[in-house]
């Protein structure tokens, strides 16, 4: 390994999948920037470059050590990889968190694999068989395309970040790291709870099947081992262990609650030898939809969301450090808020493993806005197959987080009712029934705010920034006759399929303008109206949450949002996370129980 005198993000990445082997690959790497993307034909690939970079952040900020946020239609990285003794002749597999946008890979000058989409993990094999001896060079080339359809998120095409959009992020933006595994070797697990039967399902995939091979589930709590379950895991590609749990020991995860259960997972093989082992955990917990009311463990629970964009001033998308994330979650909790929309990112899997340890409500969802490039009229947004293909991933890594309640592929796409069918239309349908096939135990709700294409999603919401609190509840008033508020375009053309009595909920709403420091000319912007005082601010937003609260057949809510972020000075707290208005009032707004809390599952309908 190359020494470094200081690791930046040296947390394990994938604390749901943990094996104790692993070495972290952040740290200074060569650099260089490929602005006419020739570096291939110009010899990048076969020479030492010319710079050095900080991963794992992006060159646009400043923890990068470079801080510059030009466009960068191509980068490269280099660095040399030893391994530690102990891995010898084992399978190294080099694992890269995210990397923005279109990445190459290259180990010891031959290609070693491609991903597309800057927002979730890939594998590539280091070596089949390692060489402790071996100095194994790793060449990364991340191109990035100012134009054309790409999963950007809240990443600005223009050079100035303005209105919503901010600053880019190019390459590397989460932690490399690699570990040793047999040839046969467990893959990664996917974790489905079942309440009813008290119960928790692990379905493991092993990388090749071999005569005699099981794996075995162990589930532990504070007490010690509460199950242990074995399975045959040479007829199928994937083991699937059912553990039921002993009465006595079932315990459900929830907000007042969050516990996890410890699990072990062993690849044994047909002498009961251990081939492979690592470590998760689990929460016990379920989702249900009755009439307008989303149930967790059977009951209603309002879910008082807060939109987190996830950014920060000196690491852009990453967090400067693991402290950060869990930071972040706790300055929504204190303010009142047990959950929040990941507005726009997929989030490092390291907040969802806080989210879990705490009990914080998440809703994931993908950054697709990148892809108005124009295009035929009557429709805003033409992405690719790619998208749909980048959001399984996203949803595949995910999938056995108990803190993530709802899916949200898509957001704020419009296109019109009544015209032809887009390329939008078909990309909302593949994704939404993607999203229902990859995980059926969560709602799913076709695209947030604008133009719901799909008759029957699970859930129906809407967008609504007015800013009176009366004038936003006579809006909102629509939703107990069966017409909630839909958005439309301003001259009133239909985007959606009409409501059908699903959960409804207000997935963005409030964003009040208030930044007491703001200097003479600065650029700053919010939703309405700038309240000329706090406490004309306070009063406002405990009107806007009021109506929301007070709605029998409203599930739950989203305000905008958690920080303020650059030029967008909408938040609770300031982009640096200090506080900049009286926490405790916003909290102490939305503490009565909601409308729909008040009544049981079934009267809730009524």
């Amino acid at each position: 390994m190359a020494e470094t005198t200081a690791v930046p993000r040296p947390e394990y990445p994938r604390p749901q999948f943990v094996r104790t082997a692993w070495e972290c690959l952040n740290g200074a790497w060569q650099f260089e920037r490929d602005p006419g993307d020739s570096g291939l034909e110009r010899g990048l690939l076969d020479r030492d470059l010319t710079g050095e970079i900080v991963v794992p952040f992006c060159p646009e900020s400043a923890l990068s050590g470079i801080g510059d946020p030009d466009y960068h239609p191509a980068v490269w990285y280099r660095r040399t990889v030893r391994v530690p003794a102990d891995w010898a002749g084992q399978r190294v597999l080099l694992h890269f968190q995210a990397v923005d946008h279109d990445t190459t890979v290259w180990v010891d000058g031959a290609e070693a694999g491609r991903h597309r989409g800057g927002f979730t993990p890939f594998t590539v094999d280091l070596t089949a068989g390692a060489d402790p001896a071996h100095a194994y060079t790793v060449v990364v080339r991340a191109r990035d395309p100012r134009g054309g359809p790409q999963a950007r998120g809240k990443q600005a095409t223009a050079f100035h970040g303005t209105g919503a959009l901010y600053g880019r992020t190019t390459g590397i933006w989460q932690t490399v790291w690699c570990e040793p595994v047999p040839d046969t070797h467990l893959g990664r697990p996917r974790i489905t709870p079942n309440v009813a039967a008290s119960a928790l399902r692990v379905t493991v995939p092993v990388s090749a099947n071999r005569a005699g091979h099981r794996v075995r589930v162990t589930v532990s709590d504070q007490a010690g081992v509460v199950t242990r379950t074995d399975a045959r895991a040479d007829l199928d590609l994937a083991a699937d262990v059912w553990l039921p749990l002993p009465e006595d020991r079932v315990r459900l995860w929830s907000p007042e609650d969050p516990h996890l259960y410890d699990l072990r997972i062993d690849l044994l093989d047909g002498g009961g030898a251990v081939v492979d082992t690592a470590t998760s955990y689990a929460g016990l917990r379920s989702l249900a939809i009755d009439g307008p009311a989303i149930l967790l463990n059977g009951e209603v629970c309002f879910q008082r969301l807060v939109l987190d964009q996830g950014y920060y001033p000196d690491g852009l998308m990453t967090a400067p450090t693991d402290e950060a994330l869990r930071h972040d979650i706790e300055l929504a909790m204190a303010a009142g808020f047990n959950g929040a929309r990941l507005h726009q990112k997929v989030f490092e899997e390291r907040y969802l493993y806080h989210a879990d340890q705490a009990g914080f409500l998440v809703w994931g969802e993908f950054g697709d806005w990148g892809a108005n490039v124009g295009g035929p009229a009557g429709h805003n947004q033409q992405p690719t197959a790619t998208f749909v293909t980048q959001w399984l991933e996203a949803v595949e890594r995910d999938y056995s987080h108990p803190s993530i309640v709802g899916w949200c592929p898509l957001n704020e796409t419009w296109q019109r009712l009544h015209d032809q069918i887009t390329v939008l239309d078909d990309v909302t349908w593949g994704m939404y029934l993607a999203t229902k096939a990859a995980d059926p135990t969560r709602p799913v709700v076709d695209a947030s705010g604008y133009a719901h294409r799909v008759p029957g999603a699970d859930v129906y919401d809407s967008h609504c920034y007015e800013q009176d609190p009366e004038a936003f509840g006579k809006l909102m008033a629509g939703l107990a006759d069966g017409t909630p508020f839909v958005n439309a375009d301003p001259g009133g053309t239909e985007w959606s399929v009409p409501y059908r009595g699903q959960p409804y909920f207000c997935s963005e709403f409030g964003g009040i303008w208030w930044n007491p420091d703001a200097r003479p000319g600065e650029s700053s912007w919010g939703y309405g109206e700038r309240p000329e005082t706090e406490e004309e601010l306070q009063e406002r937003f405990a009107g806007l949450v009021g109506v929301l609260l007070d709605d029998p057949r409203m599930f739950g809510y989203c305000y905008t949002q958690l920080t303020d972020v650059f030029q967008e000075q909408n938040g609770i707290y300031r982009f640096d996370r200090t506080d900049k208005l009286d926490v405790s009032r916003i909290r102490a707004a939305q503490q009565r129980p909601a409308a729909i809390e008040q009544s049981s599952p079934g009267s809730a309908v009524d």
